[in-house]
């Protein structure tokens, strides 16, 4: 059951229109400077540089982003036991993501004291893989079982469930088994959430199983008011949110896919481009598909959230 201090993302999902995501937070990190060649990723800046996530939540809210994620994707006790951190520290960096977010809000409030809209808190929740830091995310292959899933999700819902996050964002979800153990865990908590899958392809998740057989999972689900698709090559958003529609017609829809570019690991470089304009124009075919949240993830930037916001009337 949601709690009643835990209304701002059903309420915001009531209202007419689309809602405008961030991007890619890793993304603007780098574009500001920062060095995230760690296992820890975005969110070894919680320890080192904390006011870079601020700066960089900051311009996504100045580019129209009505949603900013906090710098929590692949944070876990494990990951910064691996820095020599206790469990009581690396939970204290992980609540320090959302007091980050809050800050940058704040900021960004008193700066345009005119904003109708108070913009959303997403606790960003990564996949099992994202900790292991070896792309298993977009494979959902782990030598994991239910069991040690379920582990190591409770500890880090428990917390996050109990921050003044608006909205709990489990991301980049891969397989059956954690779609099934991620359902259970979130029913016990007062945090509304979403659940977005990595795919790969128009018609499955990363591990094969077809989306609509991991979307029915969440049906009729206490606290998930939106399930969608992150960090999916574009091309595959429109059918991936035919898909579904068909399983959850009554449910909030969400598409903040990849930029589509290819990484070259051997070259250390990516490929492609995809300009502003061309993802703004592809929010335009989401929404008309049904998507009723919108942005980006890994390579979009403030740039592409901007031209995003510009095309659809933010």
């Amino acid at each position: 059951m949601i709690g009643e201090n835990k209304v701002a993302f059903a309420t915001a999902l009531r209202r007419p229109g689309p809602i405008l995501l961030d991007g890619g937070l890793a993304t603007q990190l780098e574009a500001q400077g920062c060095d995230l060649g760690n296992a820890l990723w975005s969110a070894s800046l919680l320890a080192t540089n904390p006011q870079a996530i601020v700066t960089a939540s900051r311009a996504y809210l100045v580019a129209g982003a009505e949603c900013i994620a906090t710098a929590s994707y692949q944070a876990s006790r494990g990951g910064f036991a691996g820095l020599g951190l206790s469990a009581a520290e690396a939970d204290g960096l992980m609540l320090l993501s959302v007091e980050l977010a809050q800050q940058a809000r704040d900021e960004y409030l008193a700066d345009n004291p005119n904003c109708e809209r108070v913009p959303l808190i997403a606790a960003s929740i990564g996949p099992y893989g994202a900790a292991l830091h070896d792309g298993s995310e977009y494979t959902g292959s782990y030598d994991a079982d239910a069991d040690a899933l379920r582990i190591f999700h409770a500890e880090r819902l428990q917390l996050f469930d109990e921050s003044n996050a608006d909205v709990l964002a489990l991301e980049t979800i891969p397989s059956l088994t954690e779609s099934e153990v991620l359902a259970e865990l979130l029913a016990a908590c007062r945090t509304p959430a979403w659940v977005s899958f990595s795919c790969c392809d128009e018609r499955h998740v990363s591990d094969g199983t077809p989306v609509e057989d991991v979307t029915k999972v969440f049906r009729d689900h206490p606290t998930i008011l939106a399930v969608g698709i992150n960090c999916t090559p574009p091309q595959y958003v429109v059918p991936l949110i035919g898909r579904i529609r068909k399983v959850l017609p009554d449910t909030a829809i969400l598409a903040y896919p990849n930029s589509g570019e290819t990484y070259d690991a051997t070259e250390n470089a990516w490929s492609g481009t995809v300009s502003p304009l061309d993802c703004a124009t592809a929010a335009q075919d989401w929404i008309a598909a049904g998507a009723k949240l919108v942005g980006g993830c890994c390579r979009m930037g403030p740039e592409h959230i901007r031209a995003m916001a510009k095309r659809i009337g933010q």
